[in-house]
């Protein structure tokens, strides 16, 4: 009777594994979902659906691209994060929902850090600092030196409590000591048009919304905010060289599946996007959309967003910002 089991049970083990090979191997055999939780044309969706077009090649599987919007990414998020974790519902997470919101607001329907596992970073969003051209700096050394001889008389704009914009701006205020005041918009087009309205006079805006009014002369651009500069804007500093040593800070999205997805899917889905990212032409049309490529693998993925979450709360606690 134990040989008996014995064979049984050693029978029961080469199905598993048999069956853990022909899954790693056949895998996507369906439409793969991925949860983008903005409204289309963003650089979330731009990053999804030129990713998710070239492993549908790759793979020979559709990859469907939903949009699901509202509540700064949560609805989204908490969709993706609730969905079966076999493999083929994906999401597309920003800044915000993963590593921003969970300390902004009191309670969310979903908690990144349990219910979701990073899987690859999808794209870097630098921001650049602009300001009004008659505002009479041309460097954050600038804004500095006017900040202090006029304590709260520099105004800055941002797209809300709790965004990168607002939060970006509290790092360069507490970091160079200086105090300045905050005025919250809806979103960054409405804080473009208050720059050059003369309403406010600084705003973190995203690359590609501030590009278009640099060129022609509306806004002035004084800074990127990552730590190396921009390729597409090699003349434009960084803010750590420009008088704020090791500042760094941008928005990002990344790719992420619920809590329970297989290993061996996990690891396919980052071989197959990092080997999308490695194409010249996918590089090229980021970086004329203001997003850069760092390829991760999870593990590598997961230590950076705890790298930021950490940072992000920090910020949070600093600044006293509020979830409206």
């Amino acid at each position: 009777m134990n040989r008996f089991r014995f064979i049984v049970f050693a029978v029961a083990l080469i199905a598993v594994a048999l069956s853990f090979t022909t899954h790693a191997q056949t895998y996507p055999s369906k439409p793969v979902r991925v949860i983008v939780p903005y409204p289309p044309g963003g650089a979330g969706d731009i990053i999804a659906r030129t990713i998710g077009q070239k492993l549908s090649q790759a793979w020979g599987q559709q990859v469907v691209v939903e949009n699901r919007p509202g509540a700064a990414g949560m609805i989204g998020a908490a969709q993706a994060a609730k969905s079966p974790a076999d493999g083929y519902t994906l999401l597309l997470g920003y800044t915000a929902e993963i590593a921003i919101n969970p300390k902004l607001y009191s309670k969310i329907a979903y908690d990144p850090e349990k219910e979701l596992v990073p899987v690859a970073m999808g794209g870097i969003l630098p921001l650049l600092l602009v300001s009004n051209p008659s505002l009479p700096v041309k460097s954050v050394k600038d804004i500095i030196a006017l900040a202090k001889a006029k304590p709260n008389q520099v105004i800055y704009g941002s797209a809300g409590y709790g965004s990168p914009a607002h939060l970006g701006m509290e790092y360069l205020k507490r970091t160079a000591k200086v105090e300045i005041t905050h005025v919250p918009y809806k979103g960054g087009a409405e804080v473009v048009t208050a720059i050059m309205t003369g309403d406010v006079m600084l705003f973190f805006s995203g690359i590609p919304p501030a590009i278009p009014f640099v060129n022609s002369g509306r806004l002035r651009a004084l800074a990127v905010s990552t730590k190396n500069r921009f390729q597409g804007l090699p003349n434009i500093p960084t803010v750590a060289e420009s008088g704020v040593p090791g500042f760094d800070l941008s928005g990002w999205f990344g790719y992420f599946v619920p809590t329970g997805t297989p290993q061996d899917m996990i690891e396919k889905l980052n071989s197959s996007i990092s080997a999308t990212l490695k194409g010249e032409d996918l590089a090229k049309q980021f970086l004329q959309q203001g997003i850069l490529i760092d390829q991760m693998n999870p593990e590598q993925f997961g230590t950076y967003i705890r790298n930021e979450t950490q940072k992000y709360a920090r910020l949070i606690k600093e600044s006293g910002a509020r979830a409206e």
